[in-house]
């Protein structure tokens, strides 16, 4: 078999873009697996790029194909003795768009970039994992260092990023304050946040006591969020951004305001992709799905997302299992 079946789009923007269309099947090389996609998850990266924002601009070929995470079944390993073999399945992150994307009936990816599927979820589950959960890992772990003692802000706790950001601040032992909905009060509390904001009530400025780190999953972009979270950080505080380009001058205000600032960017670590799912398959960590959707109806994934308001991950299932 020399083609399969991927979304495609000829160009950026709205989600009228994407199309199913049958493509040239990758062909695995040198330290790569060759693995056949089970699931795809929907990231805002994604929508952002098919919009022509996020990493839109290095894309250098077009027909495009969008998608950063996956799960699925290996077909080829690099070699013989790998560890990780033919029929395994596995979850991972490819580097859209230095390569083609996760939407999908195979990928190629590198060997540092997958870890073995934690039994205890679905394709679908595993799907929504990988850029979301490393994305907050690096930003609450690795950069914030979650301890005891700590106060950590996060906000839009209900989203992709944001749950498992509230998961691991907890797990890690910190104070864990954040924003989010009145109708979702109830399951931040069930993840592990100690306080839950209702943005839609209440300022989240007034009244909080100051914090020592925040994670901003929001910028500027609504509400002037970023900024207002300069206001409850204790003095040297630390404020983490991740949507990039959502707040121009984040690191001059950061330092008008005397605190520590940085932006995040993502990594496809099979490493520490597999630590997480030592935390998933012990219980400590979960995977919310919100909506699956077919393949073929990607575009309506990409409304759903940009809706801005999913609690979870959208998840794309692309083969039958």
């Amino acid at each position: 078999m020399t083609t399969m079946r991927a979304i495609t789009m000829a160009q950026t923007g709205g989600p009228e873009v994407l199309e199913l269309a049958d493509v040239p099947r990758p062909v695995r090389v040198n330290a790569e697996f060759l693995v056949k996609v089970m699931a795809a998850g929907v990231n805002p990266i994604d929508v952002k790029t098919r919009a022509g924002r996020g990493v839109s601009g290095e894309i250098t070929q077009y027909p495009a194909i969008l998608g950063n995470d996956f799960s699925g079944v290996v077909v080829e390993s690099p070699y013989e003795a790998h560890s990780i073999k033919p029929g395994d399945e596995v979850y991972g992150m490819v580097m859209v768009p230095r390569v083609a994307g996760s939407y999908a009936e195979y990928v190629t990816v590198p060997s540092l970039s997958i870890a073995k599927k934690p039994r205890s979820v679905s394709h679908l589950e595993a799907a929504g994992i990988p850029l979301a959960a490393l994305t907050a890992w690096g930003m609450v772990v690795e950069v914030a260092k979650a301890h005891e003692g700590q106060r950590i802000l996060i906000h839009a706790g209900a989203g992709g990023v944001g749950h498992f950001a509230v998961q691991f601040a907890r797990y890690f032992g910190a104070y864990v304050i954040t924003t989010g909905s009145a109708g979702n009060q109830t399951w931040l509390r069930e993840l592990g946040a100690h306080e839950v904001i209702d943005y839609t009530a209440a300022r989240f400025e007034d009244g909080l006591a100051a914090v020592d780190v925040v994670i901003d999953l929001i910028g500027n972009v609504a509400d002037n969020t970023g900024t207002r979270s300069l206001k409850v950080l204790r003095p040297g505080g630390l404020i983490i951004n991740a949507p990039s380009g959502s707040w121009p001058t984040f690191l001059e205000d950061a330092a008008a305001a005397g605190v520590r600032a940085t932006s995040y960017k993502v990594a496809p670590d099979g490493s520490t992709l597999a630590v997480i799912s030592r935390l998933v398959a012990s219980g400590d960590l979960r995977i919310h799905v919100n909506e699956v959707f077919d393949l073929a109806d990607t575009a309506d994934a990409h409304r759903a997302v940009e809706g801005g308001h999913t609690r979870g991950k959208v998840v794309l299932r692309v083969a039958d299992f």
